[in-house]
């Protein structure tokens, strides 16, 4: 099997590191590409000419950031020919405005996997190809844990409304209501270290401050589209409550549980740290062992990487031998 993917850049790193996980547990050859340019030849090529698919042949799944990142698969090379069963992941697929009409045209991906359920029949309807729902998760079995003894109240990490974006104030603030707060947690050096010391840091934290796109939009979210990104999900697997403004899609509903979230209903920072400060007041270590727990059911990535095998109809052994520790945690409690 190949892996084709790509070094995505600051603010990725949860992915990157998956990515990686992937390709271990697929016993897979990853292919990380930077340039997705082709020619006005090569274009009309990919149109007019069909796949020879041969079933000695690889599997290839693309793990995109985007719909344009789709283009990758082109810049393979030997790509007709190459493959038994091509398969794309696109991460931000809520952007379904921005999938490449050379993608639409070609129809050469045999399954397409996107994280937004709500946009299933939007790239159903665009591509011709069939698509599913496979949705964010976090590596919780290696990186995520639980325990009682946690330093801070409050953490914040990424994105914030004006009103909490500001470290300083957002401290002062909580130090006014009893609490204790981190800001920004410093960056790694590199990938594999940013993403274990954002999980470590998690382990020492009972909330984490994190609100909907559509609570606080910004340049780069989407207007309308909810959804969760690795702040909820690696926060979750480590034990963690998520504050803020929860995304409302029936999918997300679905995907967490009764304790995974605290909405503060509004992005006013006053009355935030008032519910926060209540419910750190009450807070149990039993609640970050539900979250953690809840977290090997629900959102370990070993479970999205066994529909991919299902539908590309593989039998990893490394990926199965991980599962079955999967269900002896889970069967641990």
């Amino acid at each position: 099997m190949i892996i084709i993917s790509s070094n995505y850049g600051q603010g990725w790193e949860p992915i990157q590191e998956m990515v990686k996980l992937a390709a271990e547990l697929f016993d897979a050859e990853l292919i990380l590409l930077d340039d997705q340019s082709q020619n006005f030849l090569s274009r009309v090529e990919i149109i007019l000419f069909k796949r020879q698919i041969n079933p000695a042949k690889e599997e290839c799944l693309l793990i995109a950031p985007d719909p344009s990142a789709l283009l990758y698969l082109f810049c393979v090379a030997g790509w007709r020919k190459r493959f038994r069963y091509i398969s794309a992941w696109v991460i931000d697929s809520f952007w379904v405005d921005r999938i490449p009409r050379l993608v639409k045209l070609s129809h050469h991906f045999d399954h397409v996997f996107i994280t937004t359920e709500e946009d299933v029949r939007a790239w159903t309807d665009a591509i011709k190809t069939p698509t599913s729902w496979l949705t964010w998760g976090s590596d919780v079995l290696r990186c995520g844990g639980t325990g009682s003894d946690r330093q801070w109240d409050l953490t914040r990490v990424g994105r914030q409304p004006p009103e909490w974006d500001d470290d300083a104030n957002t401290e002062r603030a909580c130090k006014e209501v009893g609490l204790s707060f981190h800001g920004r947690v410093k960056a790694g050096e590199t990938t594999h270290e940013n993403q274990k010391l954002l999980m470590e840091h998690y382990k020492q934290t009972k909330f984490l401050l994190a609100f909907s796109n559509t609570a606080h939009y910004s340049a780069y979210t989407h207007p309308s589209r909810q959804y969760i990104t690795a702040r909820w999900t690696d926060a979750l697997a480590c034990g963690v409550i998520v504050a803020g403004v929860p995304p409302n899609e029936k999918s997300i509903n679905r995907l967490l549980w009764n304790g995974a979230t605290l909405d503060l209903k509004s992005v006013e920072i006053k009355q935030g740290l008032e519910l926060i400060a209540n419910a750190v007041e009450s807070w149990r270590p039993d609640q970050a062992t539900l979250n953690y727990k809840m977290s090997l059911e629900r959102l370990d990535w070993r479970w999205r990487f066994a529909e991919i095998a299902k539908v590309m109809n593989l039998s990893p052994k490394k990926l199965h031998a991980e599962i079955k520790q999967l269900e002896t945690k889970i069967a641990d409690f």
